[in-house]
């Protein structure tokens, strides 16, 4: 990329919602469009506020996966994913309002449909990344996926329930899904910069 590549300073606003979820996890936030897949990933696990990054993940863009290739593995591997380190935002999506996917834990299968709301230009007194708001709190690592998770947030509403303690215990006493600290979160971004 050079300096007269005019999407050098681009920012894109990208809104990442976690799929088959209601009501809807959802985070709006704004990265610079150089930034490459891999670094992408390390800010949806900051912004999510609940991954660990203790699993694999894959993007998802025009059919094409896209991760960062395990000590040996071979890129292309033989599942035909690409190397993300060296893929840049704004190389592999170029417009407004498409959309393309980041799934995480191969296992509980989380899928989160990422929007380019907006291409904006670089605004000099911002830092990036940045996250402009969110929705709710991201479900404990573990838990089950989506499927799973509907079922873990009845037995912590029911104190009844025979499950509820240890499940409380297991997810951190003070879990709340209703729950988002952007402060918290945009403290985290800083930090990773």
């Amino acid at each position: 990329m050079t300096k007269d590549d005019p999407s050098a300073g681009t920012i894109y606003q990208l809104k990442v919602t976690l799929m088959d979820i209601s009501p809807p996890i959802w985070r709006r936030i704004q990265v610079k469009g150089a930034i490459t897949l891999l670094k992408l990933h390390n800010v949806l696990q900051v912004v999510m506020a609940g991954w660990l990054d203790y699993h694999l993940h894959q993007f998802e863009i025009d059919g094409i996966g896209y991760t960062r290739p395990l000590p040996g593995d071979p890129i292309p591997n033989e599942l035909g994913q690409e190397d993300e380190r060296w893929r840049r935002l704004n190389q592999m999506v170029t417009s407004e309002n498409e959309r393309f996917l980041y799934e995480y834990d191969f296992g509980d299968s989380w899928m989160h449909e990422i929007l380019v709301e907006k291409i904006l230009p670089l605004d000099p007194e911002m830092r990036y990344p940045v996250c402009l708001k969110g929705k709710r709190a991201c479900p404990p690592e573990d838990v089950g996926g989506s499927w799973s998770y509907a079922d873990f947030l009845e037995i912590i509403r029911d104190p009844d329930h025979p499950e509820h303690e240890g499940s409380l215990i297991w997810a951190g006493e003070d879990f709340d899904p209703e729950a988002f600290d952007l402060d918290e979160v945009n403290r985290a971004l800083r930090k990773m910069r």
